[in-house]
Parts: structure tokens; C-alpha cells; sequence
């Protein structure tokens, strides 16, 4: 699927839809970076999704605070339930970190086009 293709899916949820990065985000993203937003994800999706039963499952990813976590949530890729309902990534096993670099590169998508 492509990450156009990816996007429109989400755009079909109310609730993945509602997902937007705040002020306080955007300065956050200029003060910081994309650099390091994206390192932060990186460690984010490592630490928090990819292992194959991760501590707080459903409950690991905050709603606001970060704009990865916005991201996250915006794109189903905020625990290990919506990960495999949305994109057949199954509960149980590690993530690979292929698979988590391409997580992350979707991330980064959602927030590129959040800052327009």
C-alpha cells in the first residue's frame, strides 16, 4: 500500500482523523528538528511497540505531549491492537527493525504533512 493510499484509509476513521499537531508541537518540531523528532520516534516505535509483548499494551502512547505520539495515534501505530487491525502487523512477535523504520517513515509522513 502506498503511504497516499495508507492516508486515505485513516482519513476514513473520525478518530484517527481528528489528529492534528498543535502550536506548541510546531514550535516544538522548529525548536527541536525533524532530526531529532525522527530519533525520538525511532526510539519510541524500539522501545515501546516493537518488542513482541511490550509493557502497558494499549496504554504506552500518550494522547498529546509529543508530536510523535499525535503522530503515532493519527496513523494506528500507537500499540500493538491497532497495529494489527490496521496494518496485519501481529501481536506476539518482535518488530523488525525494517519494519520499524518504515513505521517511523510514515510518522515523519503524517507530521511533513501536518506542517504543510
Amino acid at each position: 500500500m502506498t503511504t497516499d493510499a495508507a492516508f486515505q484509509k485513516l482519513a476514513k476513521s473520525k478518530f484517527r482523523s481528528r489528529f492534528r499537531l498543535s502550536e506548541s508541537d510546531r514550535k516544538y518540531i522548529a525548536d527541536k528538528g525533524l532530526e531529532t523528532i525522527r530519533r525520538h520516534a525511532e526510539d519510541f516505535v524500539r522501545t515501546r511497540l516493537a518488542p513482541a509483548n511490550p509493557p502497558n499494551d494499549g496504554r504506552q502512547t500518550p494522547m498529546r505531549g509529543h508530536p510523535a505520539f499525535k503522530a503515532q495515534h493519527a496513523c494506528a501505530c500507537c500499540c500493538r491492537s491497532c497495529l494489527e487491525k490496521w496494518w496485519k502487523v501481529p501481536k506476539g512477535t518482535e518488530i523488525p527493525p525494517v519494519r520499524q523504520s518504515r513505521i517511523v517513515d510514515f510518522l515523519m509522513a503524517w507530521i511533513s504533512r501536518q506542517l504543510g
